[in-house]
């Protein structure tokens, strides 16, 4: 039961304020005894059964068929105890198990209590005026309560279901900051670390036939290379490991980056490249990380795919932001047919997180790859 020690508090007042009142008023002094005897047995009961009835609807009706029975008792030994009602009604209310079983308590307890005044005042319309007075004050009171207590109780089930559902966004973002963190990984080793892993097979393939060749000074020269190249991927993967930019951006930004990519590029496969910029103040670094991972993924295509002897990129600024152009020589392909792999794909999806778009243009006479993203430089 809520609050148990407030309804001993309200029904223990109630009672010695009516009991005293009843005593001093005297107005019918040979039945006084007989009603403090009743109000005696009110609290007994109260102490025994009342306390127990909240949320018990077997005890809640006998009590409920007690307090009606005795408020029309103490109210024909003495018209002030029908100053009872005070406390009888919101105990009706308070134990009933439904709105309706509290009306239905209610009503009989009035009718109870006019059968009493009846018979201690012996005027039928002033007990018919008191009860009905009475029984109107509590049934308003407590529809009013009961609205209130229904309200808060939709109030709770909303907030609860809000808490629910906030616990539910929370999860679905953690898993989609997961997935995200996912695809984030999945660009950085394919741009990285597979391409890398690329280059070392195809410069050991060289080194392999240049040996089987009778060229060992050649073999060596790419030897070496193969050493410089895993020396890279290795730096470049922990780099990737610590979550931080492509190592090559920290050595004076994106130009001299792409300037080694270049010349790594060249060395490795022989395809003659040249870079053209007009970007003169440094970029914000995620724009050069971006810019520098397509690069590696437009040379990448262009070692693997073009069949070129010739590339170059082209950086430059523009209204619409900043571009990066790879171009090749070689024999082009049909955009349509392109597979399901992840290169330009990824490079799509790298460059929509940052709002940039990437255009695909390809003909017998080569390809064209140009990654826009917006802003300028610092």
């Amino acid at each position: 039961m809520i609050n148990a020690r407030w309804w001993h508090l309200a029904v223990v007042g109630v009672c010695a304020i009516v009991g005293t009142l009843t005593t001093l008023d005297g107005f019918r002094d040979e039945w006084i005894a007989a009603g403090l005897v009743g109000l005696v047995i009110y609290l007994a009961v109260w102490f025994t059964l009342g306390v127990r009835s909240f949320d018990t609807p077997p005890r809640s009706i006998i009590y409920a068929v007690f307090l009606t029975v005795i408020s029309g008792a103490l109210t024909a030994f003495d018209p002030n105890f029908a100053t009872m009602q005070t406390i009888t009604y919101p105990l009706l209310w308070t134990i009933a198990a439904t709105v309706r079983t509290a009306i239905v308590t209610n009503v009989a307890t009035a009718v109870s209590v006019f059968f009493g005044l009846i018979v201690s005042l012996d005027s039928v319309p002033e007990a018919a005026g008191i009860a009905g007075l009475s029984l109107g004050f509590s049934l308003a009171m407590g529809a009013w309560i009961t609205r209130i207590f229904t309200l808060s109780e939709e109030r709770r089930e909303l907030v609860e279901q809000l808490q629910s559902a906030q616990e539910s966004l929370a999860s679905l973002s953690r898993d989609a900051g997961v997935t995200s963190e996912r695809e984030r990984l999945a660009r950085e080793i394919h741009d990285t670390i597979a391409q890398d892993l690329t280059g070392l097979v195809l410069l050991s393939q060289q080194s392999r036939r240049l040996l089987a060749g009778g060229d060992p000074e050649g073999a060596d020269q790419q030897l070496a290379i193969l050493e410089e190249n895993a020396r890279l991927a290795l730096t470049e993967t922990r780099a990737l490991v610590a979550a931080t930019a492509p190592a090559a951006l920290d050595e004076g930004g994106i130009l001299p980056a792409l300037d080694r990519l270049a010349a790594r590029f060249a060395r490795e496969t022989s395809i003659k490249i040249s870079i053209d910029s007009d970007v003169a103040a440094p970029l914000d670094r995620p724009t050069e990380v971006v810019l520098l991972r397509c690069a590696q993924e437009g040379l990448a295509n262009v070692r693997k795919h073009s069949g070129a002897d010739a590339a170059q990129l082209s950086l430059v600024t523009s209204p619409r932001g900043v571009t990066l152009t790879i171009e090749d020589n070689g024999s082009g392909f049909d955009p349509a047919s392109v597979g399901q792999g992840y290169g330009l794909a990824g490079m799509r999806e790298r460059l929509a997180l940052v709002g940039g778009d990437l255009e695909l243009s390809s003909s017998p006479a080569g390809t064209r790859v140009v990654a826009t993203l917006p802003g300028e430089p610092q």
